[in-house]
């Protein structure tokens, strides 16, 4: 039996992390695990409570109440659920996203989460993508892919996904909080955005996706091939 291996692809927002790696796990028939959802809802249920960054138990004793679980649709995209309760498409309004970086730089959120992330892929044959999976989450992942892109590429991306959503958005406005979010991402205690000293760093830059996937799907294989030889 091939051995199935783990794979840690960490970046900026929109630099293209999660769109590969679901795409990859597919291919592979792995198990994705989309960890930026994980503190997406705890951001929706921190919002919907109306709980501030003084209300740090409060967030937590509702991580231990309101479960995070994921299912797979009919057609095959990634529902996610708050409690029972579908909110694949709430977690990704702009309210959600312009909060999440002051409720994922709280160290005991992070350690929750990881701790959850960390009994899911105990067995291998998982891809996640995030901004610590190779440095915290899965430092012993085979695979440790980090991309980047401009800010400016990162924004059309969010802004023809939020578009297509039917999300109302200004492309400005967009590469604003894109820059204030690497920067608050890179800068925090717990956790910062940062490469894993064995990781692969690739620029997604006027790369397709199917490039990116290709490029990392030919890591993949060279560390299989590997095992089959050892």
């Amino acid at each position: 039996m091939i051995k199935q291996i783990k794979i840690a692809i960490d970046g900026p927002a929109s630099s293209g992390k999660s769109t590969v790696a679901k795409i990859i796990a597919k291919e592979l028939g792995y198990t994705y695990l989309d960890t930026g959802a994980m503190y997406r809802c705890a951001t929706l249920m921190a919002l919907d409570n109306g709980w501030q960054e003084s209300d740090l138990d409060l967030i937590l004793a509702g991580l231990d109440r309101y479960p995070i679980r994921f299912e797979r649709a009919n057609d095959d995209t990634q529902l996610v659920f708050l409690d029972d309760v579908d909110v694949t498409h709430r977690i990704r309004e702009n309210d959600v996203t312009n909060n999440v970086s002051w409720i994922s730089a709280f160290p005991e959120v992070r350690a929750k989460l990881v701790e959850q992330q960390q009994t899911i892929a105990s067995q291998g044959g998982i891809i996640m993508d995030g901004r610590d999976i190779g440095t915290v989450v899965l430092p012993d992942a085979e695979l440790k892919i980090f991309l980047i892109a401009s800010v400016d590429e990162r924004a059309e991306r969010r802004y023809k996904e939020n578009v297509a959503k039917g999300i109302p958005t200004d492309l400005e406005t967009l590469k604003a909080e894109i820059a204030a979010r690497d920067y608050k991402d890179s800068n925090r205690k717990a956790s910062p955005l940062k490469k894993a000293e064995d990781a692969i760093e690739f620029d997604t830059t006027g790369i397709s996706i199917s490039e990116v996937v290709k490029f990392i799907l030919e890591k993949v294989a060279e560390i299989l091939d590997k095992e089959v030889e050892s």
